[in-house]
């Protein structure tokens, strides 16, 4: 990927994906108490699991380093476009304002791994291990979805 890509937002979902990505260096910033960090560092060696876990010692803090380093990012390219942070402060009448956001291809890429590991977080909590596990009546789900939708919309930006 050489060029730029445009991503284009609504403002309410600009808001809901910044609680998102907080939330998200919420769950960075105590990884050893959330079981969600083991889908983020999955085992590399399954069959050896004293290797795995010395493996996952001595990377651990560069992963969630880069991680808090895209999430940061991400939150700061809303702020940038000014918009809100805060589903709250959205106006009603603005809710459904598009607005362009312009990414590097590196800043794309941060965004990628964000949303890849934000979903990585929800199907965690939600118990998502394959495409049966989804309830589509369930609106919890529907929030792992979008997040779905924007990570597929930027994949096919990125291959254009």
């Amino acid at each position: 990927m050489t060029g730029l890509v445009l991503m284009t937002i609504t403002r309410i979902e600009a808001a809901h994906l910044a609680d998102l990505v907080s939330q998200f260096t919420s769950v960075l910033a105590e990884p050893d108490h959330d079981p969600a960090m083991e889908r983020l560092s999955p085992s590399v060696y399954p069959d050896d699991a004293l290797a795995s876990a010395e493996f996952r010692d001595l990377t651990r803090g560069d992963l969630i380093d880069r991680r808090r380093a895209d999430a940061d990012l991400i939150l700061a390219a809303l702020r940038d476009a000014d918009l809100s942070l805060d589903t709250e402060e959205v106006d009603n009448a603005d809710a459904l304002e598009e607005v362009v956001l312009t990414l590097s291809p590196s800043d794309a890429e941060s965004w990628l791994r964000t949303l890849s590991a934000i979903r990585l977080v929800l199907a965690s909590r939600l118990g998502i291990t394959t495409e049966d596990d989804l309830d589509p009546e369930d609106p919890r789900f529907g929030i792992y979805e979008w997040v779905g939708y924007r990570l597929d919309g930027l994949v096919n930006a990125i291959n254009e």
